[in-house]
């Protein structure tokens, strides 16, 4: 059963295993260092919004996406907490920072100061279509996600396949592999289909979804079960210091890994609860 703690609930020891209601920076500066294998974090991505989880129910919770100062202010509240984001990282460890157009090159530079230039992985773009167009722009339908190491080459990936190959004259041998006749021979493919790559075509929640709960800006746990399994192995800890309602922690229990969550907000970090229970 997951725990919903204080920040002064963990007493300067390493818990597992549980979701705080705190400050993430409070509860980041009181981990030791290198303790995280695999760090997801979904920000605010300053919309300028306050936005409410259901609009038929009284108590649905709020995210409040608000906040003074542009985006210089936005990248200075990010600076300090990216920080010791690294800090607590292994040296086998990968973080994730989901952002969207708003902030995401300026972010980009930050991570680029921190982690070093050389420690970048990946742009991630996370392509989905939802409703809504624009008769003065093309319809934004993608998030980008940040990938870095804290150690480029000793850091944990595993290789996920998906989809089809896009190639013609593909044949099956009597053993049912896939191959295509060369000049040189036959050419063997991967039976479970090719390396996934950069561009990730995964459905937004609809708003009729069973795995909705209320809170708003949930992400689907199709992304987070790709992010997991990609950068982190069973028994592994993997964080999210902007839990909201849980995605990344309940995905990570039940790949079996250990999770550790915060987030400020009390009626996010309930409903993570609930879930993780």
């Amino acid at each position: 059963m997951a725990d919903s703690l204080g920040a002064g609930d963990l007493g300067g020891t390493l818990a597992t295993d549980v979701v705080v209601c705190c400050d993430n920076l409070s509860l980041l500066r009181g981990l030791p260092s290198g303790v995280c294998d695999l760090i997801y974090v979904d920000p605010p991505f300053g919309t300028g919004k306050r936005r409410k989880g259901s609009a038929k129910k009284s108590d649905a919770p709020v995210f409040d996406d608000r906040a003074d100062g542009g985006l210089e202010s936005y990248v200075a509240f990010l600076r300090p907490v990216i920080q010791q984001m690294h800090r607590v990282l292994s040296e086998q460890g990968s973080l994730y920072v989901h952002l969207d157009w708003r902030a995401g090159h300026y972010v980009k530079v930050l991570l680029d100061d921190i982690f070093g230039i050389d420690n970048f992985l990946n742009e991630i773009i996370w392509s989905y279509r939802t409703g809504g167009s624009s008769r003065r722009w093309f319809a934004r339908k993608h998030d980008t996600l940040l990938l870095y190491a804290k150690r480029a080459g000793q850091h944990t990936f595993n290789v996920l396949r998906g989809g089809e190959f896009r190639t013609q004259g593909m044949n099956l041998d009597q053993q049912g592999r896939p191959y295509k006749n060369t000049r040189a021979g036959r050419l063997y493919f991967h039976p479970e289909g090719p390396a996934l790559s950069d561009v990730w075509e995964l459905p937004f929640l609809s708003t009729v979804s069973r795995e909705r709960n209320g809170y708003p800006a949930q992400k689907p746990e199709a992304l987070l079960e790709r992010i997991i399994q990609a950068s982190s192995n069973e028994g592994d800890l993997v964080a999210d210091f902007f839990c909201g309602s849980g995605t990344a922690l309940a995905v990570a229990k039940r790949l079996k890994r250990r999770y550790l969550g915060c987030d400020n907000n009390s009626a996010a970090v309930k409903i993570a609860a609930r879930r993780l229970a």
